[in-house]
């Protein structure tokens, strides 16, 4: 009985890459392009990129950023997620790429429908082994997250809602000035919002607070 030559072929994983740093993208093609059962089918510099380029590439994987411009990671996650049917195509399998370990975005991730959360500065070898464990139906978390999300320690608080439209302005550079006429508050009251925020998210210094708000603001811009 001869073998069918088709069932012999070995698969090959489509993954699509989504970041909005072209030099990130040139590393994630230079480290993946040549993994053997691995084909990249595309790549987007933005969200409107990806919810145009996703569908037709029809990839089985998508590694997507978290920290965009001109999207949270995570909400884009959810309408790659949504519009998929609309292509009459199963929905990819999404790994989120972030620089932030922070538990909240771990498990806000998951509840989306991404299956892995890599760590942007770890080994290119977790990078891989999420991509294996993710194509064969699994999930992945990088050991950092992991021990910071399933430790037994009381979960990091999430924002008030206040200190989220405080983040969310801060986020869209407004200055402390500008945040109290806005919302009716004193300097000194947005000051100390500001370092209540600090606290909450582990953050020490200003021009920390300042990155972290420009890369995760619109997440936290709906509540309050």
């Amino acid at each position: 009985m001869k073998e069918d030559p088709a069932a012999a072929a070995p698969v090959v994983v489509r993954l699509f890459l989504v970041d909005d740093h072209p030099l990130v993208r040139d590393g994630l093609r230079a480290r993946l392009g040549a993994m053997p059962g691995l084909e990249i089918v595309g790549e987007a510099g933005s969200a409107a990129e990806a919810l145009a380029l996703i569908g037709p590439a029809q990839p089985h994987l998508v590694l997507m950023d978290v920290g965009m411009k001109d999207m949270n990671g995570i909400e884009l996650a959810a309408l790659v997620l949504q519009q998929q049917p609309q292509h009459q195509q199963p929905a990819p399998h999404i790994v989120m790429l972030s620089m932030y370990d922070n538990p909240e975005y771990v498990q806000k991730a998951l509840q989306v429908g991404a299956r892995g959360y890599v760590l942007k500065d770890a080994p290119a070898a977790e990078i891989v082994a999420a991509i294996e464990a993710v194509s064969a139906g699994g999930t992945f978390l990088s050991p950092a997250v992991s021990k910071k999300l399933f430790r037994n320690q009381t979960p990091r608080p999430l924002l008030t809602p206040r200190e989220s439209e405080i983040l969310s302005a801060l986020g869209r550079g407004e200055s402390s000035k500008q945040i109290a006429r806005d919302l009716g508050l004193s300097v000194r009251t947005v000051e100390a919002h500001r370092q209540s925020i600090k606290r909450r998210l582990g953050i020490e210094g200003q021009a920390e607070l300042i990155k972290y708000a420009v890369e995760h603001a619109r997440e936290f811009g709906g509540q309050g």
